[in-house]
């Protein structure tokens, strides 16, 4: 993680998926407390950490009586970690955009109330929000100064604008919380590779081994990235960047498009080949899953300009060495 030797209770909201198992190996292997807050009974909680429920908007009351559990783990941790938020993997129905927006807005609301009554509030929150926030483009990157955001795309369907209405609002919130001795941070991550079971590596893999990994649509959309361990050691970084707030992209330096990061894939695992879908396939596709043609077909051209301005270095900053890596250690498995 982050240079600092000095051990940290990290708390981190909705850690239970992928993400928050790679950070809490990351931080369990440093030797800090780590406190999950999920829903159910913990069953799916990171190993070593500790679990405690929490609903994502319930909070207590503002003045005098009991507070909700969760809360109470807030005052005196070091670093909150937010990564609540219903899956985006779904259709964007009426009722499916509302879910996924008032699940982000609604725990962001609460991990800020809870910080503002803290006695001893946290020194950093770090905030999921999504590389998904930027404008679907082919000409330039996007970075977190010069990037467009999306959501008025001449050449994007209107479907995707939900995604965008929810990062801003997500994000929004996070800035509105009333945490003046908290450093605000939110983490525009763009897709993280793990080898672990049930990710976005997990799905795209699958396709590669079923003669499917090929150019969707001719492939020229651009597919941002990042490798697990460059996550957590990013996440480090920022916990550790006193000088770093706002928006901050989670990605490695160098996107690329859908058909080579593909190609890259297959050569790492030894698919001589790899079918093309065409955009219609993808559309019928998408219905059949119940999913939206945004996640494979948006051009997501994101850079790490203030990672690397703030002196981050990506152990993996190519994919081609990162496909390997990651193809090894499941093969592994």
């Amino acid at each position: 993680m982050g240079a600092e030797t000095t051990l940290m209770k990290i708390v981190i909201p909705g850690g239970t998926g992928q993400l928050g198992h790679v950070l809490a190996r990351a931080f369990r292997a440093r030797g800090d407390e780590v406190v999950v807050l999920g829903r159910g009974s913990g069953t799916a909680a990171p190993e070593g950490s500790r679990f405690v429920p929490w609903d994502g908007r319930s909070v207590g009351p503002a003045e005098g009586g009991p507070r909700e559990r969760w809360v109470d783990e807030l005052d005196g941790a070091d670093v909150v970690v937010n990564l609540a938020g219903r899956s985006v993997d779904c259709r964007y129905t009426r009722a499916n955009v509302e879910a996924m927006m008032s699940s982000r807005v609604q725990s962001t609301r609460a991990v800020g109330q809870a910080i503002a009554r803290a006695a001893r509030p946290p020194r950093v929150w770090l905030q999921m929000s999504t590389a998904t926030i930027y404008a679907h483009r082919f000409d330039a990157a996007n970075d977190e100064s010069t990037g467009h955001l999306g959501g008025d795309e001449r050449d994007a369907p209107s479907a995707w604008k939900a995604s965008i209405d929810i990062a801003r609002a997500w994000e929004q919130e996070q800035v509105d919380a009333p945490t003046p001795s908290t450093r605000k941070v939110a983490l525009r991550t763009s897709m993280v590779m793990s080898p672990d079971p049930g990710g976005v590596f997990d799905v795209l893999l699958r396709l590669v081994r079923l003669g499917l990994g090929g150019p969707i649509a001719g492939g020229r959309q651009f597919i941002s990235w990042i490798h697990e361990r460059d996550f957590a050691r990013a996440v480090g970084h920022l916990v550790d960047a006193d000088h770093l707030a706002g928006p901050v992209n989670l990605t490695s330096p160098n996107p690329l498009p859908q058909r080579d990061f593909m190609r890259d894939l297959r050569a790492a695992w030894g698919a001589p080949v790899g079918l093309p879908a065409a955009k219609w396939m993808v559309t019928l596709g998408a219905f059949f899953l119940r999913t939206e043609t945004e996640l494979v077909l948006k051009s997501r051209r994101v850079v790490p300009t203030r990672l690397l301005d703030g002196g981050f270095s990506f152990e993996y900053p190519e994919w081609t060495a990162a496909a390997r890596d990651l193809v090894a250690r499941r093969r592994g498995r």
